[in-house]
Formats: structure tokens, sequence, C-alpha cells
């Protein structure tokens, strides 16, 4: 069974929530693997100071490689030390790593099965005044379909740092996403965290609806559950910081218990977290299902919260959307 967050150290509203950067899981979580692990090294494309990379090459300026703008040269230049024996991470905003250099990615990297971590920082609308050109929303259903690709999207800064230790691990190529802005810390150094395990935020005895959610936007989930509560109808929250492999038997537990599925996520619709649950439940345990996230546009500058309305994905939009969806689903 599935436990409920409040008893896996997660933390509940409070007016002091801390907040941090998921980005700044990156610089935390290889700093602190590599000094147990001598075969970690971290490739920058000059953007040490954004991506938090440059917490690394403090600590271990020998293995730090500035690879300068050349996103494609690290993707390869990365493989080939993976085949050599080391464990890289290459660090770059995911607009240019999976964007620009995806054929690398796949051909020298996810087609030889060797274990580089592509990291891609500010991903998502909430780059903010960046705009569309730097609003990565479409590189989870990338890098998804890459064969042998482990996906993660943490939801708070303290779950990418766990993230990025646990990528370590894994005998394969793993994408982690990272955002820009400051977040929630809702969970704590307490709170489980498995690569393949979705997290149960929020329960009740009576759900209506399940929101599953991925990255930064579960903190956004948890908030609409509880004004939802607040109005009468109760739900769950199911936090899914691994797409790939999706956490397929906690999707299936929830869709056979609730019969409605809300997915949320910081990306396009199409092909992204929503997509997969959607395929996995279509073809397992169909239910309705209705799908949050960016509609078949591109972002556009603006400060991280007013995009996150604009595009529906602030507490208050979920909420509104499942209780439309709700009420629809019952006309069925």
């Amino acid at each position: 069974m599935l436990n409920a967050g409040a008893h896996l150290g997660v933390k509940v509203f409070a007016d002091d929530i801390p907040k941090a950067p998921t980005r700044d899981g990156f610089g935390l979580g290889t700093v602190e693997i590599a000094k147990t692990n001598p075969r970690i090294i971290v490739l920058c494309a000059d953007l040490a100071e954004s991506t938090r990379a440059e917490w690394f090459q403090k600590e271990f300026p020998e293995r730090f490689i500035e690879m300068g703008i050349a996103e494609q040269n690290m993707a390869a230049f990365a493989a080939g030390m993976a085949l050599a024996g080391k464990i890289p991470y290459i660090a770059s905003y995911a607009a240019f790593s999976p964007g620009r250099n995806y054929e690398q990615i796949r051909t020298t990297i996810a087609l030889n099965r060797v274990p580089v971590k592509v990291c891609g920082m500010h991903a998502g609308v909430s780059v903010g005044p960046d705009g569309a050109t730097h609003q990565m929303l479409e590189d989870i259903g990338m890098m998804r379909m890459l064969p042998g690709m482990t996906v993660i999207v943490p939801g708070d800064a303290e779950e990418a740092r766990k993230a990025v230790i646990a990528a370590a691990a894994i005998d394969g190529p793993v994408y982690i996403r990272f955002g820009r802005a400051a977040t929630p810390v809702f969970t704590t150094t307490e709170t489980p965290f498995q690569a393949g395990k979705a997290l149960i935020l929020f329960d009740s005895e009576t759900p209506r609806v399940a929101i599953l959610s991925t990255g930064t936007q579960s903190y956004a989930a948890l908030e609409a559950a509880h004004a939802l509560s607040r109005g009468g109808m109760e739900s769950i929250v199911l936090h899914v910081p691994t797409v790939k492999p999706l956490d397929a038997e906690a999707v299936l537990e929830i869709a056979r218990r609730v019969g409605r599925i809300i997915t949320v996520e910081e990306h396009q619709v199409a092909g992204g977290f929503g997509s997969a649950v959607a395929e996995f439940l279509a073809e397992n345990h169909p239910v309705p299902i209705h799908r949050i996230g960016v509609t078949d546009q591109f972002g556009q500058s603006g400060e991280p919260e007013q995009l996150l309305t604009h595009y529906g994905l602030d507490a208050s939009h979920i909420e509104e959307a499942a209780k439309i969806f709700v009420a629809n689903s019952m006309k069925l």
C-alpha cells in the first residue's frame, strides 16, 4: 500500500515554508555524490553559474570540464568519458540540452546505453522573462521516447538533490529536469526518494478525483487539493517524480480506487507526463483523464507566477479544472 505524505516527512503548508530553485539540488547533489564516488565528473556548456555547476567546480576543479557553448560536443564527449569508466553529468539549459543536442544524446548516449546524466536546467514557462526561446516545454516527451532513458522531474530542491545522487547508481542514461525559479521546498531529508517510485502527498477516505503531478507542479496540486477539501470535494495527490519508468503499480492502484484522473505538468500536454499516464491506463485500466499543461503553445516573456497563472498551472486553475472535470464525468 502507498502511504500519505503526512507520514513521509512532507511539509504541509506553512507561511514560512522555504523556497529554492530545483537547480540548487543539482549543485548540492553532484558535490555530495562526488565525495564518495571518484567516477563522477561534471561537464558544463558555459553556464556554470546559472546551472549551479560552479558549486562542483569549486569543490572538484580537476573533475570539472568547461565545454564552452557547444552542447553537441559536450554530449558526445561525455559519452566517450562514460565508455572510459566515468559517470558524467552534463549541464546546460534544457532548451539547448536536449533541445540543441538531441541527435548526439540519441546516438552517442542512448544508443550506447552509457551512464551519462543529462541535466536540463531552466525548463518550463517559469523561466520567466527569458521568453519562449528558453522556455523548454517539449523535453520530457523528447527524452522519454529514447529507449533506456530514465526521466526524472524533481518536485523541489531537496528532492532534486536526492535525484542527482540516485542517478549515479542507475546503470544507463538519465535525464533530470530542473527549474530556475525558487519554489516551495515541501519535502525534507527524511522524505523517501527512489527512482521509479511515486509518493502520495495528500489522501482522503472518499476521494472523488486523483491529481497526479510531476515536478514543482506537485505543490500547486497540494494547494488545490486543500482548497477542494475545504469546499467539500475530497481528492488524492500522487507526486510522480519519475516519468520513466512510470510507477505502474501506484498509478494503477489510484485509478482503480478513484476512477478519475487529472495530470498536471509544466510541459506540453502532448507527449509529456500526462501522455505517459494516459497511454498506460488506456491499455491497463481505462478511466476518464483530464490533462493539465501547456496546450499547443510556446511560452512568452513574463514573471514566473504570471506565466503559470496564464497557462492555467496555478493552484486555483487546478482546483477549478477538478470541479469541472468531476461534474462532467458524472454525466457520462
